[in-house]
């Protein structure tokens, strides 16, 4: 027969080997769940793996024969303008003359009604009634538009 205290000590130690064996699996949950938590803070924290991407050959080889061909044709433009003669400024196409309406109209006023072909002594007398900064501002509209060379 066993005394009190080895029964006492038998059950201490089945006790210990229970607890043993839940705090061991107590750790196994702890490490799963910081691994699952590390793996969730990695993809939530913007980092980038290395991305691949393929290149489409066909299409790479397509873009650059359209590159040559565009290439060849500008070459050739360079060509033919750098040998063909000067031509007569009487067939060059006219620009469009557009002037602000305010300053069509303060020119109207002053007695410059056609704007095809303006004195340079006539619009200086026009511009008289104005200050220097109006002067330079209609002059200015009026060398855009192309009235005035």
């Amino acid at each position: 027969m066993e005394s009190p205290t080895g029964e006492n000590i038998l059950a201490l130690t089945c006790s210990m080997e229970r607890m043993e064996s839940r705090l061991e699996a107590a750790a196994a949950l702890v490490e799963r769940a910081a691994t699952l938590l590390e793996e969730r803070e990695s993809s939530m924290s913007g980092e980038v793996r290395k991305i691949v991407a393929a290149v489409e050959t066909s299409r790479e080889a397509e873009l650059q024969k359209k590159l040559d061909a565009a290439e060849q044709q500008i070459a050739e433009l360079r060509a033919q303008i750098e040998t063909k003669p000067e031509a007569p400024e009487t067939h060059a196409p006219t620009a469009r003359k557009t002037v602000p309406a305010a300053t069509a109209q303060f020119l109207a006023k002053q007695g410059l009604s056609t704007l095809e072909s303006v004195e340079a002594g006539a619009l200086d007398a026009a511009l008289n009634g104005l200050s220097l900064e109006q002067r330079i501002a209609v002059k200015a509209q009026l060398l855009r538009a192309g009235v005035v060379s």
